[in-house]
């Protein structure tokens, strides 16, 4: 077994570990010679803190949580960068902190489901999930937010899908205003709020660390508060917490935490030390990194010769044969087909073998394995045979990520805007608004190739007693797919979306007019 570091247990040791993104398939070992975390806080200017330093992180003016003199002595020994003088007591006082329902539910869950439960990337690439029997039906988006105050700091916000078609929500620390006289109880609120609109389905977090000092931090207490608010309703369907940039204080507060975090939680968080590592992940066209965080990720790459993230490989452009990550007229110009191959292959094998009865349709992942050769397949011009797989999820979720890594989506981006303003005119007025839309601005591939998709979410929706998929939550798992922004999406723009598209399946008959 390796030596742990620090005094704290290395990946192969304690069941409640942290694994490293760069220990997962799809990440290149050779890229990542380093194997220590980022070492220390930030201050104001951005320059490193030294470890003893690190005193100015957390304060010991403890809101209530449990006893005001434990929290505040934990602060204080917290605020040197160092693990508390008398761990067990620590781990008392933790132990000691009453423990809700759902808290024993996910011990339990952790305890029977085993090493790869609760959407854990198995050894065969095989994302595990629980299907829920009804999706979350999006709640509507009031014309004023009630959090305005906390919004308009950016510090939560929503960065479309990942790769597997999970929500992605991302928090960003450097965005946090100073602590003097900043409400982080609204903040909690407003975190709740946004969760609240994705819990009911898969998701991901994205935390940036880097930016979080002496001026901005929330207290401990805060956090001991936050963990227990967030019960068992918001990390059910969380599948990663990415952990993006951590340093040793980090690792101290997961070293404290750790008694009453359930195992199964544990498994969910991943460290993150480079941007590069969230590649094989995230789709960077979405995912709008704070400048601050850019530029320190790039003088680390710099510093251990890694590419840049955001940079496109050297290369003299894709084969003719490219299906994925391209644009329709692409594909197009070397095939000759207005319906590309993806999309009518995916769709005629589901309807052959009856996907559209099949519960969770569109919503359950395939192994990734599966998904990488399948693409690879395609690309390549080489035939595909969804049989030899056996899974009609495989082709389900091949059709999404084809749409999704298009480089321009399906309904344009110039229909991005009119898209997320449409909820401003009243049914009657919307149903000739989209007509509209398709009739005159959307190009007409795009329309043949919207027409051909719609129609079989349709079919789907119409097995919904079969396959739980209603229009509703059709439209909550596929629209992300066909509508996105240039820049990083919120709550404000990806409802609309989903009310577009679900719209568009509920009214196909009346807004498809050729």
């Amino acid at each position: 077994m390796a030596e742990a570091t620090d005094g704290f247990p290395t990946q192969s040791e304690a069941r409640g570990g942290v694994p490293r993104l760069v220990d997962m398939a799809g990440v290149d070992r050779d890229i990542f010679t380093s194997t220590d975390e980022p070492e220390l806080e930030f201050d104001d200017d951005g320059t490193e803190l030294s470890s003893a330093k690190e005193v100015e992180l957390w304060d010991n003016s403890a809101d209530d949580v449990g006893s005001d003199d434990t929290t505040a002595e934990l602060d204080e020994q917290l605020d040197q960068g160092n693990e508390p003088e008398d761990l067990e007591d620590v781990r008392n006082y933790t132990a000691n902190l009453p423990t809700l329902p759902w808290e024993f539910e996910l011990a339990k869950e952790g305890e029977q489901g085993g090493p790869f439960r609760g959407g854990a990337i198995t050894p065969d690439g095989l994302i595990d999930e629980d299907f829920e029997a009804e999706l979350g039906t999006p709640q509507e988006e009031d014309a004023h937010s009630e959090f305005t105050d906390v919004e308009r700091y950016g510090i939560v916000e929503v960065a479309g899908d990942d790769l597997y078609g999970r929500k992605v929500i991302v928090v960003s620390a450097c965005k946090l205003p100073s602590n003097k006289n900043f409400d982080h109880q609204r903040l909690l609120e407003y975190i709740k709020h946004t969760l609240d609109k994705y819990v009911e389905q898969d998701y991901v977090l994205v935390y940036f660390h880097y930016g979080l000092h002496s001026s901005n931090k929330p207290k401990l207490s805060w956090l001991l508060q936050a963990y227990r608010e967030l019960n068992r309703k918001y990390k059910k369907n969380l599948k990663t917490l990415y952990l993006v940039h951590p340093t040793n204080f980090i690792k101290v507060l997961w070293n404290i935490f750790r008694p009453f975090i359930s195992a199964k939680f544990g498994k969910k968080l991943m460290y993150v030390n480079y941007l590069v590592e969230l590649r094989n992940h995230l789709p960077f066209d979405q995912l709008t990194v704070p400048l601050p965080v850019l530029e320190y990720d790039a003088k680390k790459a710099a510093a251990n010769k890694l590419q840049y993230p955001y940079e496109k490989e050297a290369h003299d452009g894709p084969s003719k044969t490219q299906q994925f990550g391209v644009s329709l007229q692409f594909i197009k110009a070397n095939s000759g087909r207005v319906i590309p191959l993806v999309v009518e292959q995916t769709i005629t094998y589901m309807r052959q073998i009856g996907g559209d009865e099949v519960e969770g349709i569109f919503r359950r992942c395939a192994p990734l394995t599966t998904l990488k050769e399948v693409q690879e397949k395609y690309n390549a011009g080489e035939p595909v045979n969804f049989a030899e797989y056996g899974d009609v999820h495989v082709p389900a979720a091949i059709l999404k990520k084809f749409l999704r890594e298009l480089s321009e989506p399906l309904l344009t981006f110039d229909l991005f805007e009119p898209i997320t303003r449409l909820h401003f005119h009243d049914a009657p007025k919307r149903i000739m608004e989209v007509q509209r839309m398709l009739q005159d601005e959307l190009p007409e591939d795009n329309y043949a190739i919207l027409k051909f998709i719609m129609h079989f979410l349709v079919e789907v929706t119409q097995k919904a007693e079969v396959n739980k998929m209603t229009p509703s939550n059709v439209a909550t798992v596929f629209g992300p797919n066909l509508a996105w922004s240039k820049g990083q999406a919120n709550l404000s723009t990806i409802e609309p979306v989903i009310k577009f598209t679900q719209l568009l399946i509920e009214n196909f008959d009346d807004v498809f007019l050729r």
